[in-house]
Formats: structure tokens, C-alpha cells, sequence
């Protein structure tokens, strides 16, 4: 099973304060545990929120707004993608990430969500939709 583990944004990621030295050796170590395991598929930091866009949809309308965005609590500072058995082990790894303190009085979370694959859809999603799945993923990944 694939997961997506989402950091969230604090003050200090959105204020595009860099993690220390010290955070970068102790998430470089956790990260190459990952890598390792063989359990790491991608993972990276995003930008604070003012470098970014929202689109919003209202049927065929569309409308672009400009970060920065106000809910901090509710942004994204980054994520990982992994391959683990089940949700119980992809949490085992993560209650040992080592997060960025996010000060005095505030914390801070990861979600974990697991993704979506072709079976999970049923009957609704054909074979001839599967299959052009299946020629995109590789096309994108490189594995014809």
C-alpha cells in the first residue's frame, strides 16, 4: 500500500525559516531509514504559501488567489510517499519523524493518507480507463 504523509505549515516554515543544521543531520538520518527499509518513494519541502496559488471552482468559473494563505494550521510544509504493508506500520515509522519544534505553545501534525489505487474504484472504473492509467503511470515513471 501506497501512503502520503503530510507535514504540515508552522509559523516559522511559512515565515521561511530554514531548519538547523542539527534538524537537517536528524531528518537526513530518519530519511535514509526510510530509504534503506526501502520504504521511501519521494519526499520533499514546499515553499511557504506567498510562492504558491489556490484555484477555486464554482462550476465553470474559476478563480486564482495568490498566497499567502491565512490558516497556517491547515497549509502543507511538505511530504513523503512511502510503500508500507498497512496504516499501522506507515504510523509506526512516521511517531518517529523528527519534526521541526514549532515553538512555545504550538504544535504541529502529519497525516497520514492512504492512496488511491485502480481497485479501490470498482466496477465504475473499466478496463479500457485502467489500461490508460496503467500507460500514463508508466510513461511517467519511466517503466514501459
Amino acid at each position: 500500500m501506497r501512503f502520503m504523509v503530510i507535514t504540515k505549515a508552522t509559523a516559522d516554515t511559512e515565515a521561511g525559516v530554514p531548519p538547523t543544521t542539527e534538524d537537517f543531520d536528524t531528518m537526513g538520518a530518519f530519511i535514509q531509514e526510510l530509504v534503506d527499509a526501502g520504504v521511501l518513494l519521494a519526499a520533499d519541502g514546499l515553499k511557504p504559501s506567498d510562492s504558491g496559488a489556490r484555484i477555486y471552482f464554482d462550476g465553470d468559473n474559476k478563480t486564482v488567489v495568490d498566497g499567502p494563505f491565512t490558516e497556517t494550521k491547515e497549509l502543507i510544509a511538505g511530504y513523503y510517499l512511502v510503500e508500507a504493508k498497512s496504516l499501522e506500520e506507515c504510523v509506526e515509522w512516521f511517531k518517529r519523524c523528527p519534526m521541526q519544534h514549532p515553538g512555545v505553545g504550538s504544535q504541529t501534525n502529519i497525516e497520514i493518507r492512504q492512496v488511491l489505487q485502480a481497485e479501490d474504484f470498482g466496477d465504475e472504473f473499466t478496463a479500457d480507463q485502467r489500461e490508460a492509467v496503467e500507460k500514463r503511470h508508466a510513461k511517467v515513471t519511466g517503466t514501459n
